[in-house]
């Protein structure tokens, strides 16, 4: 911790950067931690590979985010990556990054100073606890930040790594200025009219399998629905509501013949082997992986390995 300040005090010019195809935490934490130290008075460069997503792009700081980084860093941060690989730029001056904060237990340890968390609900709930200790103010935009990456982590405060501790931590951001109410609604609740057309295109064709629930979209889905992301569009969430089932699947193809997979589990099922096994990982209850292949035939590789290792002893 001391060395993380030390590092933060003595830098003028970070780079600040998150994970490809990133989520609100990703988006969150990245936005979060980068007005803080432009407050202040650091030259900061924030860099998300594929930009800010669409329903993401109302939290305080977006315009800053670019999508390669420009110049040279005394200091160059990674937050909520796993994997190095999942930075999806390369910096000249940096073999590896300077600092890695992230709370998934899958991390690599990629970085020379390594602050992982799992027991965190999301990498802005670690920031948002440290950043004082850093001599970094949480000031009202700052806290809508940290904030929005808690809510949709936790998808509104309802997983089951939640603590008491989160959620005091939740009431400090808003007596910060955060606005829940407003948050909640844009981040869990408001959908694009081309995200409910690309939900259809994966609930037409839902099935179940055993105690698996699971769906695919397709390139042609994305493009019908004139859906601009290259996630799921929150979807598997919609999945996980299914009560008849203890594993959520989703698989997303992606340009290029890969396919993003995602799983989502009850508490009895650890799903981040089955992520780790295709090169992924994530959390006990939460998990995802990128694979090459053709869509149905990834489906029902995915789906025969994850019931053999998860209902095969059971």
């Amino acid at each position: 911790m001391d060395e993380i300040k030390s590092r933060i005090e003595t830098a003028q010019s970070i780079l600040v950067a998150s994970h490809i195809r990133p989520d609100g935490d990703a988006v969150g934490s990245l936005l979060g931690l980068g007005l803080a130290l432009k407050n202040a008075g650091k030259n900061v460069c924030m860099v998300l590979a594929d930009g800010v997503p669409s329903n993401l792009n109302f939290l305080p700081g977006s315009e800053y985010v670019q999508k390669k980084p420009v110049g040279d860093f005394d200091l160059f941060i990674v937050l909520d990556v796993s994997d190095k690989n999942r930075i999806g730029f390369c910096v000249n001056n940096f073999d590896h990054p300077s600092i890695n904060i992230d709370h998934h237990q899958t991390n690599g340890l990629f970085a020379d100073i390594n602050l992982i968390d799992p027991l965190a609900v999301s990498t802005t709930e670690i920031l948002a606890v440290n950043m004082p200790h850093w001599g970094l103010e949480i000031k009202p935009h700052v806290a809508e930040d940290l904030l929005a990456g808690m809510i949709t982590d936790t998808i509104g405060f309802r997983t089951n790594n939640m603590k008491s501790s989160t959620l005091r931590l939740a009431a400090d951001l808003v007596e910060h200025g955060a606005n829940l109410p407003d948050l909640y609604h844009k981040l869990l609740n408001q959908k694009s009219f081309e995200t409910l057309r690309f939900w259809g295109y994966g609930l037409s064709r839902v099935k179940k399998c055993d105690e698996i629930v699971w769906t695919a979209l397709s390139l042609e889905d994305r493009k019908s629905a004139g859906y601009p992301g290259r996630d799921d569009a929150d979807l598997i969430n919609v999945l996980s509501n299914v009560k008849e089932a203890s594993v959520y699947i989703i698989f997303v193809e992606q340009p290029g013949g890969k396919i993003k997979i995602s799983w989502r589990s009850t508490p009895d099922f650890d799903v981040s082997k089955i992520a780790m096994q295709y090169g992924g990982g994530g959390h006990p209850a939460a998990a995802g992986a990128e694979v090459n292949g053709k869509l149905n035939e990834i489906c029902l590789e995915v789906i025969k390995v994850t019931k053999h290792l998860l209902f095969s002893n059971n």
